[in-house]
């Protein structure tokens, strides 16, 4: 997954407007335009579409952190130069002050089982022994968890072009 397709989804699901994702990113520090959003948020084969690099993806989780949380004490958190899965799946659990029963109950709504120590090895340092490589899949179904809980209509379904 590309950090413009979770862009995307992390605006479709919590339902965010252009001026609360400029204000995001201004929570964390850094000043981003209209238009930059647009062109983020843009369909890869779209002219006017740009990357939003690691570092920027970075600052909009820590925005979004602060947004949910509330600002945390002493110094505020440097935005990554490089991001993995590992660390968007955490930073994204962190903001919805997720416990893991939380999580795996999110990932159950998308049709995809994991084991809480399967889950906690996706959270270990890297250089721990028990470490595992967040995939794609993973964090995918995450995200289709978190719109199904989120975003059902009236009749608690979601619609068809928002699903994977």
């Amino acid at each position: 997954m590309t950090n413009n397709d979770i862009l995307r989804r992390a605006r479709y699901i919590f339902d965010f407007n252009d001026n609360k994702m400029v204000a995001l990113f201004g929570l964390a520090g850094c000043e981003v335009t209209r238009e930059q959003i647009s062109a983020w948020l843009k369909k890869d084969d779209h002219d006017d579409y740009k990357s939003c690099s690691d570092t920027l993806m970075a600052t909009f989780l820590n925005g979004l952190i602060v947004d949910k949380r509330g600002k945390r004490d002493g110094d505020q958190p440097v935005p990554e130069k490089k991001l993995n899965n590992n660390i968007i799946f955490m930073k994204l659990k962190i903001a919805l002050n997720m416990k893991a029963e939380d999580v795996l109950q999110t990932l159950s709504l998308a049709g995809f089982r994991l084991s809480k120590h399967e889950l906690s090895a996706f959270f270990r340092k890297a250089d721990h022994k028990h470490f595992r490589v967040c995939k794609d899949q993973v964090l995918r179904n995450f995200l289709q968890g978190l719109q199904i809980e989120l975003r059902k209509d009236e009749e608690g379904t979601v619609p068809p072009e928002f699903e994977w």
